[in-house]
């Protein structure tokens, strides 16, 4: 007799094997069949395009860890964060959209700031969690969670004077923090290193008892006045980061499961804190030793990786949320022959390259072909569409609205199928830029940032509203040609209001981006050619 049970399964099965294989196939360098890779992101803060050797030849910063990690993998020489600061950066990485759309226009957040990133959007963490993949955040937070609070009714300062933490409950859980955007696992502190409090948080709960005030007043060395954990100490926390990712690297190759591990890292921002070891080692200043100690540690996580027997399936991606801090000292570093914008104009919070053009590189065994090149123009937002095609997750409209996957870009005979036309840059004050192919459209005068002409500088009001440069004949941004292309600007006027009115840069329906304010001057520049009606919040 017939076994009908086994027939229809054999025939349910020949029907979903026809039409998955009706459908377009992913590209060669997606995983088919085989075991999901892990993936490590590793972000250093305030880490110049030109401080790591593999982007600047030039350079005198010796960081040969992340040189080799170049060596191996592919070298994104025009790689972008979607932000010339760091919060806004940070939110793009996680979710796929640039900042300028959540409530967040201009700045950063402080370490008190609640949470911006609402807990019901998809993060990367929460997309490769619905794959089975077990997910981690450790370092530095810098997106904003709830602290409990002594008396709910009072709020108390925005985060920036040591008098505003004191109706925190440090002995309460926090909410809204990491845990409820995807990360099973989390592991660091509110802000930056500068800005209090001074506590880690693991898992919603502070580690250890608030037992003293804080406060460094060095050239370098600065933090904010604020409460300080007794097991918080500044010199520590980038080893200790370190040290807590290679306690989860041990942990995980012991789980068959695959792992997303995003290390927030501190530094080099300041404070400026080289541990006693390295003091000096650069011969530069305390900058360039701290740059080389991180370059160090970056090297024992890899090789922790590779100890393991994890290196061979995990992509791992090195870069930095902008450009570098005029807290270096940029003068020192000059007379030493060092540049860490490289070629590039400006430096952090800097609508100009050196404010948002990083170092960019992605290690991928077998997947990526060694000691190789991308000069594709690209964003640290694309992290989000990048894992979703790993993981073959697919994307709704109201997820990573401005994220395009690079995985056509790590196999060159794919390149061509990248799908990002146009990358939008935004500097600390909330002016826009947008880049499409070799031109280059600013919305403001001067820098929109800290470097001359600043905003609201003397003189800044003569200057031509927008500036238009052409970067593969100009890369440093030194000649305007506004007036010599027109039409140019007008085009790319056009695009940057249509990305503003729909919410997104990518294929979808129409999305709603956080209000606006009509009359803040970096949104009026663009703004006043979308018609009236059209013109939403």
């Amino acid at each position: 007799m017939v076994d009908l049970r086994n027939m229809f399964k054999y025939a349910f099965t020949l029907v979903f094997v026809m039409v998955v294989g009706c459908k377009e196939q992913p590209d060669e360098i997606a995983v088919q069949g085989a075991k999901l890779p892990n993936i490590i992101y590793i972000l250093a803060d305030d880490l110049g395009y030109g401080d790591i050797g593999a982007f600047n030849p030039e350079g005198k910063i010796k960081t040969p860890h992340i040189d080799d990690l170049a060596s191996q993998g592919m070298r994104f020489t025009d790689a972008h964060s979607p932000s010339a600061v760091c919060t806004p950066t940070r939110y793009g990485i996680l979710t796929g959209r640039y900042s300028w759309r959540s409530p967040l226009k201009n700045g950063v957040l402080t370490g008190k700031s609640e949470a911006l990133i609402p807990n019901e959007r998809t993060t990367v963490a929460s997309l490769l969690k619905r794959k089975g993949y077990r997910t981690a955040f450790i370092g530095k937070w810098h997106l904003g969670w709830n602290w409990a609070l002594k008396d709910t009714t009072e709020v108390g300062g925005e985060g920036w004077n040591a008098e505003d933490f004191e109706n925190i409950d440090f002995k309460g859980p926090v909410e809204n923090t990491p845990n409820d955007l995807g990360f099973e696992y989390a592991y660091g502190h509110s802000g930056s290193l500068d800005m209090a409090p001074y506590v880690y948080v693991e898992n919603g709960r502070i580690t250890a008892e608030v037992d003293r005030v804080t406060e460094d007043t060095g050239k370098y060395t600065w933090w904010r006045k604020g409460p300080t954990a007794s097991d918080f100490v500044h010199e520590q926390v980038t080893p200790h980061f370190f040290e807590k990712s290679i306690d989860y690297l041990n942990e995980a190759s012991k789980e068959p499961s695959p792992f997303f591990m995003y290390l927030a890292l501190p530094s080099p921002h300041t404070p400026i804190l080289p541990t006693e070891e390295w003091l000096g080692k650069s011969g530069i200043n305390p900058y360039a030793d701290f740059v080389m100690m991180v370059d160090d540690y970056v090297g024992q996580l890899l090789k922790v990786l590779k100890e393991k027997g994890l290196e061979e399936n995990t992509m791992v991606v090195f870069t930095s949320d902008n450009g570098c801090s005029p807290q270096a000292d940029f003068e020192i570093l000059a007379e030493k022959g060092h540049h860490p914008s490289y070629i590039y104009r400006g430096h952090k919070a800097d609508i100009y390259e050196g404010g948002h053009r990083v170092p960019f590189i992605v290690k991928w065994p077998g997947k990526v072909v060694a000691n190789s090149i991308s000069e594709a123009t690209i964003c640290q937002t694309d992290l989000m569409a990048t894992c979703a095609e790993i993981a073959k997750v697919g994307l709704d409209d109201d997820e990573a609205e401005d994220s395009f996957s690079i995985l056509p870009l790590l196999n060159e005979d794919t390149a061509s199928e990248y799908g990002r036309k146009a990358t939008v840059h935004h500097s600390i004050n909330g002016s826009f830029a947008v880049r499409q192919g070799d031109y280059k459209l600013i919305f403001c005068p001067g820098s929109g940032g800290w470097s001359d002409p600043k905003p609201n500088s003397i003189g800044i009001d003569a200057l031509p509203a927008v500036q238009l440069f052409n970067l593969s004949k100009d890369p440093g941004e030194e000649e305007n040609l506004y007036a010599e292309y027109p039409e140019k600007v007008k085009e790319m006027k056009t695009l940057m209001a249509s990305y503003i009115e729909n919410g997104r840069t990518t294929a979808g329906t129409k999305q709603q981006n956080a209000p606006l304010n009509l009359q803040g001057k970096p949104w009026t520049q663009i703004l006043s050619i979308i018609p009236e009606q059209n013109k939403r919040p």
